[in-house]
């Protein structure tokens, strides 16, 4: 896949020019976007997401445009489980909801610029270090195991983190519109609203370390990682008003996801051993018979398992929501249903 700088430049410009735009439209004057609102725009971004990956098949060859869907729909789904832990940093810090959409871009930007860096890093390695393959796949598998049977349990406005931050800076206890800071009795104190910006850059760092290993498992083009992260991010503010409270239903997200990230972890390895230079593996010769997993499969696979994960969650919540006729409401999904 031939990108020249030109392109390189056009595909940042344009993607920048897209968040300032959000920006200035929408997130600048403090509102609550209504579920219109966030249709509209939702439905723009995945269909411009989706006929970019068109025009990548029919540029480039639909091995590369296969490449880049199938990397699209793993950050997507990515993305919708980072939506949760936002949901509940937000929750925790108390947000109201007409300053959460800038919250929400503010972390969003911080996210895509991490990744942008871990994007850069990781095609350095595997440009140099073809054993590389071993350590993205041992990672994942990995987090996949930690997103299986880890939990959402903490408080992320109590953690360590946010108790260091409290202790070395000056905290109002209530908001001042979207200010980042205030001054009272002359001294400049921190509002809850930088202090939640400031947990939602580290969840960033977090999922910037799952995200990326597992779409260069799909593909070894830089150029697909970017614009497949960088699509999945966009519209991901305005998904976040749309599914609203479908975020609470998704009770088997995080074991699709697991399911995902471990498939991606054993084609990792299986890659790393048909192109083994290791000396004390196979003296150093790769292990040809050894399959290499097509990306026409990875696709399948995960588009069903993020199929499965989803039917079978609304299946589950459905089943489990309050009878109106009954004297006491039954159990809703609670966050330890979600794992991360």
């Amino acid at each position: 896949m031939q990108i020249t700088p030109l392109i390189w430049f056009i595909t940042i410009a344009v993607t920048i020019a897209f968040f300032v735009y959000e920006f200035y439209a929408h997130v600048r004057k403090p509102h609550e976007p209504t579920i219109g609102e966030s249709a509209r725009w939702s439905a723009f971004y995945i269909g411009l997401a989706l006929l970019f990956g068109v025009g990548v098949g029919m540029v480039s060859g639909w091995t590369f445009g296969g490449e880049y869907f199938a990397g699209y729909l793993t950050e997507k789904a990515l993305s919708i489980d980072n939506l949760f832990v936002f949901l509940l940093v937000m929750s925790a810090f108390a947000v109201p909801k007409i300053y959460q959409q800038k919250v929400l871009m503010i972390g969003i930007v911080i996210a895509l610029i991490l990744r942008g860096g871990f994007i850069a890093v990781g095609a350095a390695l595997i440009e140099n270090l073809s054993w590389i393959f071993y350590i993205f796949g041992a990672l994942l598998l990995f987090l996949a195991y930690r997103q299986a049977f880890s939990s959402h349990e903490t408080d992320p406005a109590n953690n360590r983190f946010m108790r260091f931050i409290r202790r070395h800076l000056s905290v109002t206890d209530e908001y001042h519109g979207d200010k980042l800071t205030v001054v009272k009795n002359g001294k400049r104190f921190v509002t809850p609203m930088l202090l939640t910006i400031v947990a939602i850059g580290f969840v960033d760092v977090i999922f910037a370390v799952d995200s990326i290993p597992a779409i260069y498992g799909l593909t070894n083009e830089a150029y697909i990682v970017f614009t497949a992260n960088a699509f999945a991010l966009m519209g991901l503010r305005q998904l976040f008003f749309l599914i609203g409270g479908l975020l609470q239903r998704l009770v088997y997200l995080a074991q699709g996801l697991a399911v995902i990230l471990a498939f991606i972890g054993v084609k990792l390895v299986f890659h790393a051993l048909h192109v083994n230079e290791l000396p004390f593996v196979n003296g150093g010769e790769p292990l040809l018979w050894v399959p290499e997993i097509p990306i026409t499969f990875s696709l399948l696979f995960i588009l069903a398992t993020v199929t499965v994960a989803t039917v079978a969650s609304l299946l589950k919540t459905r089943a489990k929501r309050p009878d109106p006729k009954a004297s006491a409401p039954t159990d809703l999904p609670t966050t330890k249903e979600h794992s991360k």
